[in-house]
């Protein structure tokens, strides 16, 4: 008898524990709080990707505009650096790089040009005379009147203080040798009044034709040789 109740009871707490096993399972609302914890920081972290995409563009784009202003300021200078400020034209710098520029130009696609060198024939006792503003009053009258002689292609350049040269395109030899003609007549009809005084300055004009085996120093040279010769010449006239 007392081993049927002891079985009995036996069964009776083993039913209870299937009974209550289901309850130890439910553990649904914990998990599912965790989901949403994780979800939540996954939220977080988004959003904190998408805020920090968004400053790097704002950065990128910061950048670009500084890269672009100092970009610009870099020609500003350069163009400052190869630029006669009283003229406003190239100085000898600005103009061997044009010339450089062109001879490779000329060699690579067999084109054709010429080199003007001119020497103002009277800047010297201008200056002693009058003063250096007077100078530069000439020196801008002789500027103009070759602006008016060449085209807007060509190059026109200081080489320093009353030496210019006018780099040409296009031009045969008797063409470039006539222009440097028209060049000397053009300057030769300025005329100036200082002090009640009437002056001219005039100009001597050598040429160097450019071909595909030019160098800068070369043609340079030679223009600067002939011009030499050609203000002798000048001066025998005279």
């Amino acid at each position: 008898m007392r081993m049927k109740k002891k079985t009995t009871a036996a069964a009776s707490g083993a039913a209870k524990r299937r009974k209550g096993a289901p309850a130890a399972r439910k553990s649904g609302p914990g998990k599912t709080g965790a989901k949403r914890a994780g979800t939540k920081r996954a939220g977080t972290e988004a959003s904190t990707r998408g805020a920090v995409a968004s400053g790097d563009k704002s950065t990128i784009r910061s950048l670009r505009a500084q890269l672009a202003r100092a970009q610009a300021r870099i020609e500003e200078l350069q163009a400052s650096a190869e630029t006669d400020f009283l003229l406003d034209i190239l100085n000898r710098r600005g103009f061997e790089r044009e010339l450089a520029r062109s001879l490779s130009f000329i060699k690579r696609y067999q084109a054709s040009g010429a080199l003007i060198v001119l020497d103002v024939d009277r800047l010297k006792p201008i200056n002693d005379a009058f003063g250096h503003a007077a100078g530069d009053e000439v020196l801008k009258a002789i500027v103009a009147a070759i602006s008016d002689q060449v085209r807007a292609s060509d190059v026109i350049g200081r080489l320093g203080g009353d030496e210019f040269a006018v780099l040409l395109w296009n031009l045969s030899e008797i063409d470039a040798r006539a222009k440097a003609a028209a060049l000397e007549e053009a300057i030769d009809r300025l005329t100036f009044m200082f002090r009640d005084s009437q002056v001219t300055a005039g100009a001597s004009a050598g040429v160097a034709i450019l071909t595909a085996h030019s160098d800068i120093d070369r043609v340079l040279d030679e223009a600067d040789r002939a011009m030499y010769v050609r203000k002798a010449q000048r001066r025998h006239e005279s």
